[in-house]
Formats: structure tokens, sequence, C-alpha cells
């Protein structure tokens, strides 16, 4: 089956990603969610030969596409909140397909929140809409790279509202969907470390008491059913190598606790991943790079991460 990939924005990078993938013959099937004309058009500014076909095909300069048109002409950096439904319009489909299984899962381009709301359609990112749209009730971001994956407690929240976010139900839940996800990246008792909420995880009370009311009931409960937890750990010693070592994946409470670390580790080469779906989706790690469209000069780097995590993924879930 071919894997999906949404294009997303249409005036960043996410169809030149499509169009310089395609440039070689390949072992996958990939079927791009787009625009036609917009990547006709973006081939042209690239330089670049493209055929594309209602079919599949691995060959050099050809591309499979499940055609979409947007809403209005597109120019190459520059935003338009008229195109926001086209963009969710490719979720929609590829989720649908996906679903039904005429596609192995999804790997999702770049999309831009702000413009999205912009346009007056309430968004919180591709996580939440994936699982709103597949009626699921928990999924798990995870950003991985060869050094380090980071899964996330709470996702696209302001600050403000992560604390209430944070339960001991929600926990339990993230927790075991880590636990029971993480046999598809090869290993069947992940080490979980699990960062503190405050700093210095809450210093017994004394500088927050997620840690007592929430953290730590939730860490019992599962080390219980014998799930392989440690913490919660300070999140300004969580990533240092002693830490670390022999841990599978960290757990953040919050976004940006542990996705700085691991992007100074592995930027353009780390894949976004949701864990608990009913289907594989793998993402790259960037955003639209909207200055960078059109001009060729833009790294694969994330999109062929986010391929690999894919396809060990799949290797996993299929029956031996």
């Amino acid at each position: 089956m071919s894997i999906a990939f949404t294009s997303g924005e249409p005036s960043g990078i996410g169809p030149d990603i499509a169009l310089i993938y395609a440039q070689k013959d390949r072992n996958e099937d990939l079927l791009v969610y787009g625009d036609p004309d917009v990547l006709i058009n973006r081939a042209k500014l690239l330089n670049l030969p493209i055929t594309l076909m209602e079919g599949k095909t691995r060959k050099a300069n050809e591309l499979s596409i499940f055609p979409i048109k947007t809403s209005t002409r597109v120019k190459p950096g520059e935003l338009n909140p008229d195109n926001s439904d086209y963009v969710l319009s490719l979720i929609r489909h590829a989720t649908t397909d996906c679903v039904n299984k005429n596609c192995s899962g999804m790997l999702t381009g770049p999309i831009n929140k702000a413009v999205i709301n912009q346009s007056g359609i309430e968004f919180i990112g591709h996580t939440e809409y994936l699982a709103d749209l597949t009626q699921t009730p928990k999924t798990v971001m995870l950003l991985a790279t060869d050094q380090l994956k980071v899964a996330l407690a709470t996702t696209h929240l302001a600050l403000k509202d992560v604390s209430k976010n944070i339960t001991k139900e929600s926990l339990i839940k993230v927790i075991t969907i880590i636990n029971n996800d993480f046999k598809y990246l090869g290993v069947e008792d992940p080490s979980i470390l699990v960062c503190g909420l405050n700093p210095h995880a809450g210093e017994n009370g004394y500088l927050g008491n997620e840690e007592l009311i929430t953290i730590i009931p939730a860490l019992n409960s599962l080390k219980k059913s014998g799930i392989n937890l440690i913490g919660p750990v300070p999140a300004d010693t969580a990533f240092t190598p002693d830490s670390l070592k022999n841990i599978d994946v960290v757990l953040a409470m919050y976004h940006d606790q542990g996705l700085p670390v691991l992007k100074a580790k592995g930027f353009k080469n780390a894949a976004n991943i949701t864990l608990g779906l009913p289907f594989i989706r793998t993402s790259v790690d960037h955003g639209t790079a909207l200055d960078l469209a059109g001009t060729g000069n833009i790294s694969l780097g994330s999109f062929n991460t986010a391929l690999s995590y894919f396809k060990t993924l799949t290797n996993n879930a299929s029956p031996a």
C-alpha cells in the first residue's frame, strides 16, 4: 500500500519536499495529497522535471498524486487564510484512506497553525486534529532522533494551562500508550524517564505540589503493573548523559520542557510520531520555511528520518 503524504501549507516547502524526493527511483509508493497546479508550478521554479500520476509509481521524475484543489492561487512564501480549509482537507482525505486501509499510514508535511486560526478555523495541531478525526480518546506526541526520544504529557497548550491538564488519569493513559506502542519501535519493555513539572521536581512540595499529588501517585500505580519508570526527575538534569543512560524515552510534562533539548541534538534529522492512532503517522520536525519555498535550498533530512521511522513502525506492526 501507498504511504499518504500530505503536502501541507501550499506556500511553504511541503510541495518542494515531495518534488525533490521524486527525482530518484525509490523503494516505496508515496501518494501525495495536494494541488497538481501547485506542484507543477513549484517544479518549474525549482527547475525539476516531474510527471504527476493518478496511479502508483516509483520511477524518478514521477509522482503519484491524490488531486485536491486549493481555494485560491498560491504564491510561494505568502500565506493566505483562504487556503486553510484546503490544508485541512488534505489531512481529512488522507485520514479516510488510512482508516479504510487504502494507505499504510500517513507522513505529514508542515503546516502553519497561525494562518489556519486566522481564517476562523480553530486548530491546535496535527496530533490533536488526527485524534479528533479518528475519535481516538488519547494520543501521544513523540519526537525521535537516533540519540534521543522525547514524549509529551501535554502537547500544544499555553503554559498557564499545562498544570490543570496534567492529571493522574491522563498520565496513566499517556504512559500506558508509550509502554504499549514502543514495541513498534523495536523496544518491548521501554525504560521511561519522567520529568517533574516544577523546578527541582517540586522540591518535596516547596516549589509546587503537582509532583506529590499527581505525578508520583500515577507513577506508583503504573510501577505496580510492571512498567519500567524512573522519576519524577528534575528537568534540568533529566537530559544529562548520566540520567539518560539505559533510558529509551523521556516523558516531558509540556512542549518546551523537552523539545528544545531534542531539537538541539537532532534538528532536521528528527521525526514527529503520533502514538495511539489506529494507523501509523510520522511527520517532519520543522515548519513551513516560507522563505525557502521555491528556492531549492532545503534539506530532506527530517523527511528521510520520518520515512525511516515510518518503515520501522510498519515492519514491527506487521504480523511475523
